[in-house]
């Protein structure tokens, strides 16, 4: 957790990233999140922790604009998503997303899926991105290899390059270290702290408490649905946090 006066100013003084209010999403009859009002401040990073089946994903999918949410409003900086097609536009071009599918083209090389993706986002020299994040990502060897033949952990490594590719300002994290090999796991929780602290807001979600305590500043818990924030101080320590998010799971919902 970051500590420091002068930090936790600038965290707090700065306008929130992502401003979400009465955000709700229904499937028929099931209610698969709550109304939920949420502020995340520029340059932090929010852990959204939960068992299976809680809503974590829901709401990544709501917020990075791949879902429509049932009732609510989300704005990202100045951007305000409601539906339009113009609005969803601008909310991805601030967004990276890391997802449970790694949406890579199978067919082309780890280098060819970054420059693509470079240029569709209207990256300058897309090829020299590539190579800066493959070198991140100690994949420059695997560059020109079919990702079809990558492993989970390998295709991991490409899909979290892919999702620095425009360097967005918004970090959407639908369990990152999945596949990840300890090493490469240990070089992302390095890279998202560079993140953090050069100013980028991240969005977490993960199971991974250790992770959480070592990456957020802040916590959301969710329940079937319902959101349960918990205290900062919780973010200490990972056994600070286990005892935290354990009596938030076991408490019954608010009525």
């Amino acid at each position: 957790m970051r500590s420091g006066v002068a930090e936790q100013q600038r965290v707090s003084q700065a306008g929130p990233a992502i401003e979400v209010r009465g955000l709700t999403r229904s499937f028929g009859p099931l209610v698969a999140l709550y109304p939920l009002d949420l502020d995340v401040p520029s340059g932090s990073t929010l852990a959204v922790l939960g068992p299976n089946g809680a809503g974590k994903s829901t709401l990544l999918r709501l917020i990075a604009g791949l879902a429509r949410p049932s009732a609510g409003t989300i704005r990202l900086g100045a951007t305000q998503h409601e539906g339009a097609p113009d609005d969803r536009l601008a909310r991805r071009r601030r967004i990276g997303l890391i997802g449970h599918a790694t949406f890579l083209y199978p067919a082309l090389t780890a280098r060819e899926n970054l420059i693509l993706a470079g240029r569709l986002w209207s990256v300058d020299d897309p090829e020299a991105r590539a190579a800066t994040l493959l070198d991140e990502q100690d994949l420059l060897a695997a560059a020109d290899r079919p990702i079809g033949g990558f492993s989970r952990g390998m295709a991991q490594r490409v899909a979290i390059a892919r999702a620095l590719v425009h360097d967005p300002a918004i970090l959407l994290l639908d369990e990152p270290f999945t596949g990840l090999d300890p090493t490469a796991a240990d070089r992302l929780t390095v890279q998202l702290k560079a993140a953090r602290d050069g100013g980028r807001t991240s969005l977490l979600v993960t199971h991974d408490l250790s992770r959480a305590a070592a990456l957020a500043d802040r916590t959301l818990i969710l329940k079937h649905g319902v959101a349960r924030p918990i205290a900062p101080e919780a973010l200490s320590s990972r056994d600070n946090l286990d005892a935290a998010y354990r009596e938030a799971i076991a408490s019954p919902a608010p009525s």
